[in-house]
């Protein structure tokens, strides 16, 4: 199996192929009536407490290394908007989660020994005119107490950090996770669970999910 998609210049990456992405795995539709609001989460314990070198949106190559992570590819897609719908531009939003043997970029999130040093871990993206977001991580996996996730933060000048997370549609870990069944609207929790699709033209297996944030404000300016 070629690997040779992911062996992409940071320069290709950020510019255009990055652009491809979104306007390839992101469908708009109609907006609902009425938006459900994405539910906080807990922030947890694992936030990096040493950020990496490499904080931009592609989590598979760290720097310029040629070896890539070990996991699914997903391409993480999603828009940033408002409490009546609007995008917002020029937010900071952030991600981590664990690499595929279950360990945190935190230098207590788990096992060092088995820390997969080609993963990045966490990374960051601003948002641009339609509020779009786009990264390329890994599917998460199950960690120790808890179903496969990923924490999702999002820094707007002028307003507290929103944080929140993500969560596999079908994992068979949501209905125990004690995180996620504490969000008590129905329709909130079923929000932050997301598909993480096959690609089907994709020779190497790789994913697609989407996740949008309806914040329950509207940010100033």
């Amino acid at each position: 199996m070629s690997s040779r998609p992911l062996f992409i210049s940071r320069r290709q990456f950020v510019g255009g192929a990055a652009a491809l992405s979104m306007a390839a795995w992101y469908t708009p539709g109609a907006m609902a009536e009425e938006l459900t609001r994405t539910p906080r989460q807990t922030e947890g314990p694992f936030y990096p407490d040493h950020l990496p070198l490499d904080t931009d949106n592609d989590l598979l190559i760290v720097n310029d290394n040629l070896t890539p992570a070990v996991g699914e590819i997903t391409h993480l897609t999603g828009r940033i908007l408002d409490a009546n719908g609007n995008p917002v531009r020029n937010a900071a939003v952030e991600i981590w989660q664990v690499d595929n043997n279950a360990v945190y970029l935190h230098t207590q999130g788990g096992d060092r020994a088995t820390l997969d040093k080609n993963f990045q871990g966490f990374g960051r993206f601003v948002t641009g005119s339609s509020g779009e977001y786009y990264f390329r991580t890994i599917k998460p996996v199950v960690y120790p107490g808890r179903t496969p996730h990923i924490h999702v933060a999002v820094k707007i000048r002028g307003q507290d950090k929103f944080v929140t997370q993500c969560y596999v549609k079908g994992a068979p870990e949501n209905e125990r996770d004690g995180v996620l069944r504490g969000i008590r609207d129905e329709k909130q929790r079923d929000s932050v669970i997301i598909d993480f699709a096959k690609i089907p033209d994709s020779k190497i297996g790789e994913l697609a999910a989407n996740f949008d944030v309806i914040l329950g404000f509207t940010p100033e300016g």
